[in-house]
This record gives C-alpha cells, structure tokens and sequence, in this order.
C-alpha cells in the first residue's frame, strides 16, 4: 500500500501533462470528483487537483514538443542531485535536471534505460500528495516495460527496492512487486509488467508507468471514463485476490488504472 510518510524510494507525488488543462480539469472532476486549483490565480496551467480539500495530484500543460500526454510518477529522494548521478551511472538519462520548486521541493526527471520516464522528488515544505490509498486517490503504480529483468536492476540499485515474482493466473506471465528498501510486504506500492513492445500500443513500443487509482464501483467509473470521451484499453474485469479493474485512457491519451479492491 501506498502512504503519506513517504519512504525514499516510494511514489510520492504525480502529475498529468495535458494539451489542454481546462479539458483535462472537467474530465477528472466528472470521473473521480476532484477538484483543480490553480497553484496561484494568475498561473492556470499548473495546480493541484484536491479531493475533499486534499492533494491528491498535479495538473499542468504538456509543453514538450512531440510528448504524449501521460502522467509522471515522482518517488521521493532525500538528494535529487545525489539521485540524479546515480541515473546517469546506471545507463539511464536526465530530461529535467534538478531544479528548485519555489521552496516546495525539489525534482527531476529521468529515463531509465528501457525508454520509461520517471521522476523524482526531494520534499521541501510540499512532502507529497496529501491522499493515498482510498476512492479517488493513488494506491498502486505500474511499469510496463519490454525488459523486466533490467528493469529491475536499475530501479534496484537506484532505490534499493525489493521485488517479488508472482506467476498470473491463466498463464499471463510474471507480475513483480515492488517494496520499498528495508519495509515489510505490507508496504508493497507497485509492479512491473514485461510485454512485448507491440502491445505497448500508447508510447509505439515504449515502456511507460501509470497510476492507480481507488474507486467504490469500477464499472460506474468506467461509464463515467466513457461518457465524458475516455476510451478503455481492457476490462472491466476480476483479478483474483485484486479486485475489479479496467485500464483506462482519457481523451488526450494519458492511461490511468481504476480498481475496487477485492474485500478481505
């Protein structure tokens, strides 16, 4: 599970990169009822989507030429810079270096070697997202990536994680999960998929993170995904021990997971 104290190594903070932050804004307050703030009146093109008054993402304006619209996925570092030669020496590249946030924190974004895009966060006054782990809010990441074993190579020696394989049912290949160093398996946060780089069909065969996010009934936030012009890549379907989950793309083509959890 995903929590607020934020171990390092762990999904703190996430954003969306939109072509267009008002459509974006009313797609989600439809979907998932959050609410967009602006980070001040006079800047509309990034702020904090809030739910029930809390944190629990960032919206801003896809401004890099070429980009897919997607959302980024920051785990917390107590040193950017630290971090950031760290990725340059496992093979993987800096697209942002590291920069000041106006005293919030301070991040980074990166490639790892396969192609995925991540970024970190060192917290300042702003720690992270202020909800986790319920309706409406982050509770589990992913990455799907063409070279799981290299890929958890580099996040491994980059975070210290610990991973453990688990065979899918029905024959779906191996799903490893993700703990933070030294945490118990409670703490578990995520996972990584390998798939072939043609049913990576949203990045043309480049391995990518997604969020997840809680929902009360997948199948009515799926039909809200719908309504609003979102598409669904797979489900709504069970997972054995998981809960129910469909694979969502909204319609600027930013994927996202919604899932119940199974009860028990």
């Amino acid at each position: 599970m995903i929590t607020t104290d934020f171990a390092p190594g762990s999904p703190c903070w996430l954003d969306l990169g939109a072509p267009d932050v008002p459509a974006a804004a009313d797609f989600y307050a439809s979907v998932f009822g959050w609410e967009f703030q602006p980070f001040t009146p006079e800047e509309g093109d990034y702020g904090f989507f809030k739910l029930d008054g809390k944190t629990v993402a960032g919206l801003g304006k896809l401004t890099e030429q070429g980009a897919r619209s997607a959302w980024m996925i920051y785990f917390s570092t107590p040193d950017a810079d630290a971090t950031t030669e760290a990725v340059q020496r496992s093979g993987g590249t800096v697209r942002v270096a590291p920069m000041d946030a106006d005293g919030e924190g301070r991040m980074a974004q990166y490639t790892d070697p396969q192609g995925g895009q991540f970024a970190v966060w060192q917290p300042g006054s702003t720690k992270g997202v202020e909800a986790v782990d319920g309706p409406g809010s982050l509770g589990w990441i992913e990455l799907y990536t063409t070279d799981a074993a290299a890929a958890k190579d580099f996040y491994g020696n980059l975070f210290g994680w610990q991973t453990q394989d688990m065979e899918l049912p029905g024959g779906g290949g191996t799903y490893s999960l993700i703990t933070p160093a030294g945490l118990p398996p409670e703490r578990m946060h995520g996972g990584v998929m390998q798939l072939p780089p043609d049913a990576l069909t949203l990045t043309g065969g480049r391995p990518y993170w997604h969020p997840v996010f809680g929902t009360t009934d997948c199948d009515a936030t799926v039909a809200k995904v719908r309504e609003k012009g979102g598409t669904i890549q797979m489900g709504p379907e069970d997972a054995q021990d998981v809960g129910r989950l469909a694979v969502c793309v909204d319609p600027a083509g930013a994927d996202f997971v919604v899932l119940t959890p199974a009860q028990g």
